[in-house]
């Protein structure tokens, strides 16, 4: 299966490559540096190189940005998310470099924070800001203690090869069981200048709605202010990472901060209005896009899910439904075998914690090798299971359900069950 995802065309807006390196005066780099040590497989099939990807990034920005971020919800709260949420607040949403990490999510530690803080002090030590002027985020195995070694040993070399060109190095630091590295840009104008919004982001499994869901960075020349970049945000992700899920398991790391450098020399953006529409479109066209990257890589995943939802009395509760469809369990292992067994998606609305008339819903099941519409009015319909066999072969399906006449639409975003995920999950600390 190809892990390319079909990116949707937006009027005004056009698709660039760079990720987080795209926009003007942002850098990054990406190296390993030994956080879990090279090691055999029993087996004896792993030699040490495959475990020696990159590990370790960053992302620098040559002048200070106005940030703001989203993060877990969950109640058990990796170090690094509590370090960058009081670093943010300590400087009224200013940062001007992200760290990150792979291998390792630094949680549950008594000397977690201590250790998170320290690569901000790193970083601030080399750019001559202060350590509350840096972000940090990192991801792995959870409840083993953090080597800050390897991360100090490191460091000079990791700054000292930083560059405008360097994104891909960026994004593959960050990957755990990704397959793929996972970044978009965007080149749009406000006010006659021509700005860019470029982002990279990692995840495949312990991915669930309430997010952040990840972590993603977000570079941005626009200039545009903190509170303004916050509330884009908290829009956004309620229709793009917060409707996805991978395997109903929240992190504890997520993480999705942006950084706005102002290089670009757009009027800065204060207040809702035209402008502001716009970058939210920016915004939201790269995290939707991310958001999909993220489904379609999904761990053990063959096939991207898409479930929309139309004719709900209102968002919130087409988006409920949606998501109920796109975490079922048993929907999802039905898409990975290409059966049309459209019992589980009724099964699944039926529980979504959402008011609607199930004898108005409606249920399509479509890829580019057609459609088939397998329910009207809460009741099966004849179809060729020959069809749908072969519509529910592609690897990316679209769900399109009707609930009734309402205003409310929403979209979630999810993959197939399969083998591969249990086998992945089984041994994923060695």
């Amino acid at each position: 299966m190809s892990k390319e995802i079909t990116k949707i065309e937006f009027e005004g807006f056009k698709y660039i490559e760079g990720g987080v390196c795209d926009a003007q005066g942002f850098k990054a780099n990406g190296l390993y540096c030994g956080i879990k040590d090279p090691h055999a497989a029993p087996d004896g099939n792993e030699s040490p190189i495959d475990n020696m990807k990159n590990d370790l990034c960053l992302v620098t920005s040559d002048t200070m940005c106005n940030a703001a971020a989203v993060f877990t919800q969950n109640k058990v709260k990796g170090a690094p998310v509590t370090v960058s949420q009081k670093n943010l607040k300590a400087t009224g949403g200013k940062a001007q470099a992200f760290i990150l990490n792979s291998k390792n999510a630094n949680t549950c530690n008594a000397d977690g924070e201590q250790k998170a803080f320290r690569m901000c002090e790193l970083v601030a030590d080399k750019m001559n800001i202060k350590p509350e002027q840096v972000l940090v985020a990192q991801t792995g195995v959870i409840g083993q203690v953090f080597p800050i070694e390897p991360v100090e040993r490191k460091f000079d070399e990791l700054f000292a090869g930083l560059g405008y060109d360097k994104n891909l190095k960026a994004a593959t630091a960050i990957m755990t069981t990704d397959t793929v590295k996972k970044e978009v840009a965007v080149e749009f104008t406000l006010g006659g200048k021509t700005c860019h919004l470029g982002g990279m982001g990692k995840g495949s499994g312990m991915i669930h709605p309430n997010m952040a869901t990840t972590l993603n960075v977000v570079t941005t020349d626009c200039a545009v202010s903190a509170e303004m970049i916050q509330k884009a945000l908290n829009e956004n992700v309620k229709i793009t990472y917060n409707c996805l899920s991978v395997d109903g398991d929240q992190s504890t790391n997520d993480t999705l901060a942006v950084m706005a450098n102002g290089l670009a020399g757009n009027a800065e953006i204060t207040a809702e209005g035209e402008d502001f529409e716009v970058f939210k479109k920016a915004l939201y066209i790269v995290m939707m896009n991310i958001t999909k990257m993220l489904a379609k890589d999904g761990e053990g995943a063959t096939k991207l899910l898409e479930c929309s939802v139309s004719g709900a009395k209102d968002q919130d509760t087409a988006i409920v439904i949606a998501k109920s469809v796109i975490c079922s369990p048993l929907f999802k292992c039905a898409m990975f075998g290409a059966d049309a067994n459209w019992g589980r998606v009724l099964c699944a609305i039926g529980y979504a914690d959402a008011e609607f008339d199930i004898n108005k819903v409606d249920v399509k099941l479509c890829s580019k090798a057609g459609e088939v519409h397998v329910c009207e009015n809460g009741a099966g319909v004849e179809f060729s299971e020959e069809i749908a066999k072969k519509v529910l072969l592609e690897d990316e399906i679209q769900i399109i359900v009707s609930v009734g006449d309402g205003s409310g639409t929403a979209t979630a975003y999810g993959c197939d069950l399969t083998y591969d995920y249990v086998k992945i999950n089984g041994d994923y600390r060695s």
